[in-house]
């Protein structure tokens, strides 16, 4: 890497550390966690500094930037202390979500902090208090000095799991001083995808191995799913669930099954039916926002368009307890962790992200648990999946809300047709596994 770019680039994130710093306490009001030992961001720790004769400590350390990623994680440090018992591990993250998941993953000795903020001297100061042996960054997280140094010091640094969107691939290419040398400096990269190593070899990156997508080898609570099938079958009723929706995209929805009630009561008028809620005759609705910062907004949202709403998280245990969550036009999933709970309850899902520019979100586990999805044109982050799915039938793509509401309506009112999706879904889901399998035995060499 050009070591002037390279000062110049540490020079500019310096310059903004005051900003993120008023950044996270403004986030804090909102979520908490974002004002916990924010220091550690600066490289400042209170841990004690890691020991060692030889330059380097027993630690491994694991970048998982956010929830998806730490979830991906999960799934392969499981198998890593399989094979490894003993392994410590230094789980870094930059967001609260992904550092509030990760607690559950610690164990005796493991050390959790904040991602360092990408200048020289933050950067210097993580690695000299830590001394990690081998990095492990999870998907996309590449930053110019973190792999400058982690290069400098001769510790390995390998890219698990990683996926390259055609627009990241644009960004960097715009970015190439830097980012040709940031990709050069790490050891290995692991791709998801063929599309994915051939988008890393346009930046000179040389693919290690195209290992598949761990999110595949997830397995999906069982116990939360029974819950969501007995849920399903003593509701007697349709479900229609928006997956991880995104801000701007509930609006729609909501103005989209409005317009499907507004439909039913004007057909149902003409054949001289009494229908008091054409929402609840015709079909239940689900709504799951990706981020939990934002369930009190959804909530307020789905008050605004005058509907009736229930949250999960006022339930005592099952929402056929008091008669306001069996009255309510829309289902609130204001919890964390329960994914497969929803997806059992589930006829169909729409999926979050993908109506809007953001690029979707991960349709896997959706898969994993027999759910249909209906997705709009936006999947750039989940491109190969996205396509591999809608193949196997257990996806379907459509041009925008309007289509995707009036075909997941038709999907769960058709259910030879939904239980057809059901089995491909379950199908896809299998067929693709074995990503961790294959990443743990590459990882051997490293440790070892």
């Amino acid at each position: 890497m050009s070591g002037f770019v390279l000062r110049i680039y540490s020079g500019l994130m310096r310059l903004a550390q005051p900003l993120l710093r008023r950044k996270m306490a403004k986030r804090a009001l909102q979520e908490p966690g974002y004002g916990e030992a924010v220091d550690e961001r600066f490289g400042r720790y209170t841990q004690p500094r890691e020991m060692s004769s030889t330059g380097s400590s027993s630690l491994v350390w694991v970048h998982a930037v956010s929830l998806g990623e730490t979830r991906t994680a999960a799934i392969l440090l499981k198998a890593l202390r399989e094979q490894h018992p003993g392994l410590r591990l230094l789980l870094t993250h930059g967001t609260a979500t992904g550092r509030a998941e990760a607690k559950a993953l610690l164990q005796p000795g493991d050390i959790q902090v904040w991602q360092p903020w990408d200048t020289h001297a933050v950067v210097e100061r993580f690695f000299d208090h830590f001394k990690p042996r081998l990095g492990l960054l999870m998907e996309t997280e590449i930053w110019p000095c973190l792999v400058s140094s982690a290069k400098a010091r001769s510790m390995p640094l390998v890219l698990v799991n990683g996926r390259l969107s055609d627009k990241s691939l644009q960004q960097a290419l715009r970015m190439s001083p830097l980012a040709y040398s940031a990709y050069a400096a790490l050891t290995a990269v692991y791709a998801q995808t063929a599309t994915d190593a051939r988008r890393y070899r346009q930046l000179g990156v040389e693919v290690a191995g195209v290992f598949g997508n761990l999110k595949f080898d997830a397995a999906p609570s069982e116990s939360q799913q029974a819950i969501g099938k007995a849920w399903r079958r003593a509701l007697n009723q349709p479900v229609v669930m928006f997956a991880s929706s995104r801000d701007a995209e509930e609006a729609l929805f909501l103005e989209e099954i409005k317009a499907v009630a507004h439909h039913v009561k004007a057909q149902a008028a003409t054949d001289n039916i009494a229908i008091k809620s054409p929402l609840k005759w015709l079909t239940k609705y689900l709504i799951v926002p990706r981020h939990p910062q934002r369930f009190d907004e959804v909530a307020a949202l789905v008050l605004q368009y005058g509907l009736t709403l229930s949250r999960h998280s006022s339930w005592q245990s099952s929402p056929f307890e008091n008669d306001e969550a069996i009255r309510a036009d829309i289902w609130l999933g204001d919890t964390l962790g329960e994914m497969p709970l929803y997806y059992a309850l589930s006829d169909v899902a729409l999926l979050g992200g993908s109506f809007k520019k953001l690029g979707g979100q991960n349709l896997i586990e959706a898969a994993a648990c027999g759910c249909p999805v209906v997705m709009g044109p936006h999947t750039f982050n989940f491109f190969e999946a996205a396509e591999l799915a809608e193949s196997a039938g257990a996806a379907h793509r459509v041009a925008d809300m309007a289509g995707a509401v009036h075909w997941a309506v038709q999907r769960v009112n058709d259910r030879e047709g939904q239980a057809r999706m059901s089995q491909a879904a379950l199908a896809f889901a299998s067929t693709h596994q074995g990503a961790t399998r294959r990443t743990v035995e590459a990882l051997a060499a490293y440790l070892s």
